[in-house]
């Protein structure tokens, strides 16, 4: 008998659906693994890792607050990777969008209007179209990979940001720090309530306009079919190249508003650290959410529980900051792994013995 992965005739609806759950699963029992090599009681260390973080209100408001960058980002790159298009550079479309939006309050300190927030945000959302405007232009002018180009830019992005903060953007009375001026007044978000911003309502927003527009919309249908069948669109007259450059500037602009938002509600200021890799955590939210803008509002508030918890189980548990990091590839891996499941299937098959091979009697 060998175990062998068999194509499915058709792709199971009812794997599509038990693949993130299942993930979840494995997640969690490997963790458990891991936390029992380090000497730690699993169920204590799930318990403070999974559980702890959602006991206290303070520490609810602190998931949204986490939550928000995730689901601006993941909403646009589910579009994109619904459409077949494979931006991975969200992280740094994040960084030009906080790096243009908080220009205004570093070269103009003085600015304090409702027009400050607002052409910050502009600014956000068009740094991060502009930055994902390259890799679809390089994909539909010269074929060039879009993985690696966005994913190189990455690192184009952040180091100018740390440029700027330790060169021309140094606050003149920050002790010599890498940073810039401490933002405030209208160079703020307001607050929902608690540590609650306005992004969450950005987040929540795009969230659901986006699953309108993929449900409702010609749009979300020229998305769809460009993706699932590109030459079936190339016979409905749905241009290909118009449909990379329109989801790159969309998940761009959403990874911008994300950067923008960033900086002007957590982080209140430019630094050469400002994300502790939501660009890439993102992808994570689009897959385990279905490449569905709502199931991405579920998926970003379970990976910002996993930041959560990674802070949790340093302070009470003695673990690295890493150990976020840890948790979020190993769900990956395994989103990836049960997905195989959606268009595969394991079956049992009985080895042939050739009759030479047999035995005499």
């Amino acid at each position: 008998m060998s175990l062998v992965l068999e194509k499915r005739a058709e792709r199971s609806t009812r794997m599509a659906l038990l693949s993130p759950v299942l993930a979840i699963l494995l997640t969690l029992i490997t963790g458990a693994i891991l936390f029992s090599l380090r000497g730690i009681d699993p169920l204590h260390g799930l318990y403070v890792y999974f559980v702890e973080p959602l006991t206290q209100l303070w520490s609810i408001e602190q998931l949204i607050v986490k939550a928000t960058p995730l689901v601006l980002i993941g909403v646009g790159l589910a579009i994109c990777y619904t459409a077949n298009v494979w931006n991975i550079g969200a992280e740094g479309q994040f960084t030009i969008g906080a790096i243009l939006g908080g220009m205004i309050p570093v070269l103009l300190p003085a600015w304090q209007s409702p027009l400050t927030l607002i052409t910050m945000l502009l600014f956000g959302i068009l740094g991060g179209m502009a930055y994902a405007a390259i890799p679809a232009l390089l994909k539909t002018r010269f074929n060039a990979n879009e993985i690696l180009t966005s994913l190189m830019l990455v690192y184009v992005a952040q180091l100018l940001l740390d440029w700027l903060v330790r060169g021309p953007w140094r606050d003149p009375q920050g002790f010599n720090f890498p940073k810039t001026i401490t933002f405030d007044g209208w160079q703020l978000l307001p607050m929902l309530f608690g540590s609650v911003h306005l992004g969450a309502l950005f987040a929540l927003a795009a969230a659901l306009i986006l699953a309108f527009v993929m449900g409702r919309m010609l749009k979300g249908f020229e998305i769809r079919v460009s993706g699932n069948a590109p030459r079936a669109g190339r016979f409905a007259g749905f241009s290909r190249p118009r449909t990379i450059l329109f989801c790159f500037l969309l998940s761009g602009g959403l990874a911008g508003l994300a950067g923008i938002t960033e900086v002007a509600s957590v982080v209140a200021q430019l630094q050469p650290q400002i994300s502790p890799g939501y660009g890439f955590t993102a992808i994570i939210v689009a897959f385990l959410g279905r490449l569905n803008p709502i199931g991405a509002i579920f998926a970003g508030l379970m990976l910002a529980l996993s930041y959560l918890g990674g802070e949790a189980a340093q302070v009470s548990l003695g673990l690295s900051d890493r150990i976020a990091k840890v948790f979020q590839g190993i769900l990956l891996f395994y989103i990836l792994a049960c997905d195989t499941l959606i268009l595969y299937r394991f079956r049992w098959l009985k080895t042939h013995v050739p009759a030479a091979a047999q035995p005499a009697e």
